[in-house]
This record gives C-alpha cells, structure tokens and sequence, in this order.
C-alpha cells in the first residue's frame, strides 16, 4: 500500500483532469508499484470529493466483464466504479461534449435494485430476487487518462472510467426473460456500428451483480434498494464524435438513444 499523501496526490491529478479536461499520464507508468488496493483508495477519495459537493450516489458500474477485455489488461476478474447523480442523462437529451473528455459508447442493460443486497456469498440465484427489474442503457464511459493508455490500476483509480449514463424508460422484470439472450443492436447515425448479447458479460448479466455485493462486502459496503447497477459492456467500445446520435435497441427491453452535441466547446 502507497503512503497516503501519494494517494492523495494521484487523487488530486485526477480530480484535476475531470474539472480542467486535460487528462494525464497513466499513473501506472510513474508508478509501476501501485497496487489495487491503493487504486480503489483513490477511487474513494474523489468519490467523498463528490459527496462533499453534494453529489449522491445512484448506483455502481462493474467493468471488465467480457473475456476479451480481462485478456487485454492481464486480468481475471471484474472491476467497479460508483454512479453519482449528476452523471444521469435523460434518453434523447443532447450531451454537452464538453462534459467528457475521451468519450466513447458501450450499450448495456441497467439493472434496478429492489432490495438491500450484502455479501458474502451472494449467487446468480439470490441477486436476481433482488433486482427489481432491467432497463435498456447506454454508458458514456470517458478516462481522465491520455489516450486511453490504461490498465487495471489506472482505470480503477479514475472510478473505473466512468462518464455518464442514460437510461430508457422501460422497466422488465428480469424473471420474465432470459438475459444471456438479450441481444442489442447499436447504430449510429442510422447505421449498424455492434451488436451483442448478456452472455457477453460473465455468460450471464446477473452474475457480476452477485459479484459485485461479494466485492463490496470486502469494503464494508453492500448495494442498496433503487440503485442503478450496470452489469457491463456486451460489444466494444466506439468513440463518439461531436453530433453523433446513438441508438441502442435491446430485444424485450426496448430502445435508448444518446445524443452528443455537434460542437466540441459546448459547456
């Protein structure tokens, strides 16, 4: 584990960046030593910052879920971030580019929690009768890190590269489908840019939400009633150019459009 006041001072450089927009060098290569623990105090130090604003949790995020990003960072294992209530978009609403930084799309299912869910122990079984139901969902993921350089670490420490979120407005009860088979359709512009499917994420969406209380468990913290929890990507990650429109089209779920502005120095 790191001294505190270079965690705090790795904090602060990131803290920097979000408010400033120019990201910084990966923190990993000025600090090979740096490990995950230490990444995850930096995490929660510029979540407190947050809170201290005023901001208010809303949810988590879990990354890495798909084998081929584990593969590309020399992981075997997931990683999360916290959701804060200013990084919610309304479906359709356009997106300021000024907000982000390095912003790209990834469509997901957003899962609601209908019950207080604390690990240890947690299975696939027991998270499912606690979710009160899925939503369709875009993450506008963004990385306070130059060019996307990152590994585990870095990614961890800058809240798991978390931007913004928008949700659809229809809530289905997750008993009633199958998510390994959800699939999702994601166009730009009106044209085809992915596809993917549930299996895509731990070969099934609801596990990383058992893995996640088991993870937070280990923290002290537990996931809680009305929480938005994103499960993780099912396809790639694509770059967003000002005046793109995105549209995600979920089987069952329905249908959630980002919209970015088509100016870069919109505030």
């Amino acid at each position: 584990m790191q001294a505190d006041q270079v965690l705090r001072e790795l904090a602060d450089e990131l803290w920097q960046a979000e408010q400033t927009g120019v990201p910084v060098e990966p923190l990993t290569k000025r600090h090979p030593d740096l490990g995950i623990e230490d990444a995850y105090a930096i995490q929660s130090l510029n979540i407190d910052r947050h809170l201290g604003q005023g901001a208010r949790v809303c949810g988590r995020k879990v990354g890495l879920t798909s084998r081929p990003m584990q593969e590309m960072l020399g992981v075997d294992e997931p990683d999360y971030g916290v959701l804060l209530d200013h990084m919610v978009v309304e479906d359709g609403d356009e997106i300021a580019m000024g907000r982000l930084l390095q912003p790209r799309i990834e469509a997901e299912l957003a899962f609601v929690m209908e019950h207080d869910l604390a690990g240890p122990g947690i299975t696939a079984a027991r998270a499912l009768t606690a979710i009160a139901g899925a939503l369709p969902a875009v993450e506008i993921v963004d990385s306070r890190v130059a060019d996307w350089q990152i590994k585990l670490v870095d990614t961890v420490a800058d809240n798991a590269s978390s931007g913004l979120l928008v949700v659809g407005g229809n809530l289905r009860k997750v008993t009633d489908i199958d998510l390994r088979l959800v699939g999702v359709a994601v166009t730009r512009h009106g044209e085809l840019a992915d596809t993917g499917a549930g299996a895509a994420v731990l070969g099934n969406p609801v596990r990383c939400v058992a893995w996640l209380a088991n993870k937070l468990a280990s923290f002290g913290a537990s996931l809680h009633a009305g929480e938005v929890i994103l499960p993780g990507a099912v396809h790639r990650m694509i770059p967003v150019s000002p005046g793109d429109v995105f549209r995600a089209e979920f089987a069952h779920l329905g249908t959630v459009t980002a919209r970015f502005a088509d100016r870069t120095d919109a505030p």
